[in-house]
């Protein structure tokens, strides 16, 4: 791939902001809405906010490290940009899709490139009811609450919550709860990437649970249904050496 047109957003971070003055001095800063690649410099929840904020458009967008995780950032050079560029491999992914509904009977959606997750709002545990493309798989999970993780944001929340570390390119999604208590030893489950999953909250009045897609929160909610959207397509960049398949697979042989 050859990119012309290079967009650079940052974080206010002095790091960041400091990089992105380097770099547009000696590459250019182009307008993200012109541009045909976007260089963001920051951490994971820049790349998130960057993804969320171009989704429709399709336009790739390569991360250099300049916050503290860096899970889906490239290594910060300034140097040698136009190669690592036209250099770079491309992963494409894919958001799921939130829609749920509240108490007071209104209904949002909502999209995660993460994952969408149900906490319990107060002291008492969340009692959840689980279906899988219409067929009811557990009559209640009693928990802190329950996640659908995408295959990029497995190695995140998910896998803080021992969820399952799933590779990129894999046609699957994961279903993880949060402290379960019944069933104790419910570790949850993969599901393909068409699955449509269906939470109702029981006793929700006593019990209220909250559902958050990445950083787009709703409380008291009632229903929530999760599936993956494959009609937007979201184009990451990784440096060949770097990549993010080869991440998920160095992460699951830490300790």
């Amino acid at each position: 791939m050859k990119f012309e047109k290079i967009a650079f957003v940052a974080t206010d971070m002095p790091e960041a902001q400091a990089a992105r003055k380097v770099l547009s001095q000696r590459y250019g800063d182009t307008p993200p809405e012109e541009a045909d690649v976007i260089v963001a410099l920051g951490g994971d929840g820049l790349m998130l906010q960057t993804l969320h904020q171009y989704m429709k458009r399709r336009i790739p967008i390569y991360g250099m490290n300049r916050g503290s995780v860096g899970f889906l950032m490239n290594e910060y050079r300034d140097d040698h940009l136009i190669e690592r560029l036209a250099a770079a491999e491309c992963a494409t992914i894919h958001p799921l899709r939130m829609r749920a509904s509240l108490a007071d009977g209104s209904r949002h959606e909502a999209l995660a490139i993460n994952e969408v997750a149900l906490f319990r709002e107060t002291y008492q545990a969340a009692k959840i009811r689980i279906s899988i493309d219409g067929k009811t798989r557990m009559e209640e999970l009693v928990c802190d609450g329950i996640l659908v993780a995408t295959p990029a944001g497995s190695t995140a929340y998910n896998l803080s919550a021992q969820g399952p570390i799933v590779p990129i390119d894999a046609a699957l999604l994961a279903l993880t709860p949060i402290s379960a208590f019944r069933p104790r030893r419910w570790r949850g489950a993969l599901l393909s990437h068409r699955a449509k999953v269906r939470f109702e909250i029981l006793e929700a009045e006593k019990r209220p649970v909250s559902a958050v897609a990445d950083h787009t929160e709703f409380r008291q909610v009632r229903e929530v249904e999760v599936e993956e959207d494959g009609s937007i397509d979201m184009l990451m960049l990784f440096d060949p050496d770097h990549g993010l398949e080869e991440r998920i697979i160095t992460e699951q042989f830490l300790y």
